[in-house]
């Protein structure tokens, strides 16, 4: 083992005697157990815009992500731990994103990649665009750049490895008793309504009526 790999194993509270730094590993099941899954995310292979010519220069030799063990981008979100969204995302599409979120077994991450990702960018007042596509999917890391660079999403993905590196298995949601309900998928109508905020919808219906009918009682009395 690496002397990087055996100091990230042995940073715990206990101290170890040096003859035997070589022989024994003390630590921390949180610690072994998020060693294990920060060095191998696999990511889903899929993109959204130029962004996504920027992740593909990421996985290539220049730049590597293998070298963080996450060379192996699947095809399928079944077999994903990472969604990273590479470019603008359209009302047309976030329905396909979210139910792509939804079909990743637990424990998975989101990567916005990109302004138009994070928060609409260049296109934020478009009639089609998604400002920011944390309002759908919870996201763990905001790359910025329009496009970012490969630096930027490797820094973005070492990111999440901290993040990762901070987790405790008595506080993550997928070790909760409490069953992880799926996200609501979007439906895409007129424009793009979120089933969460129908209610809203509803009572809002509701008090125009309400209004409709008062004014037209009040135009009678007239």
């Amino acid at each position: 083992m690496s002397d990087m790999k055996q100091e990230n194993i042995n940073n715990t509270k206990y101290d170890i005697p040096p003859e035997l730094e070589a022989q024994v590993h003390v630590t921390t099941l949180d610690k072994i157990y998020n060693w294990g899954r920060r060095s191998s995310l696999w990511p889903m292979m899929f993109g959204l815009a130029c962004c996504a010519i920027e992740m593909i220069c990421t996985a290539a030799s220049r730049y590597d992500f293998s070298r963080f063990g996450m060379e192996v981008m699947r095809p399928s979100p079944r077999q994903s731990d990472v969604m990273i969204v590479s470019g603008t995302v359209t009302k047309k599409m976030i329905p396909q994103i979210v139910r792509l979120y939804n079909q990743m077994p637990e424990p998975k991450y989101v990567v916005a990649m990109g302004a138009c990702a994070s928060g609409g960018g260049p296109f934020k007042e478009g009639y089609n665009v998604v400002s920011g596509v944390d309002k759908y999917v919870p996201v763990d890391v905001y790359v910025p750049g329009c496009p970012p660079t490969p630096q930027s999403l490797l820094h973005g993905l070492i990111t999440l490895q901290r993040k990762i590196d901070a987790q405790s298995i008595k506080e993550v949601r997928w070790y909760q008793k409490e069953p992880i309900e799926a996200l609501p998928v979007p439906v895409l109508g007129p424009d793009i309504m979120d089933p969460r905020k129908y209610e809203i919808f509803k009572a809002q219906m509701l008090q125009e009526e309400a209004q409709a009918v008062e004014s037209a009682a009040q135009a009678e009395q007239a």
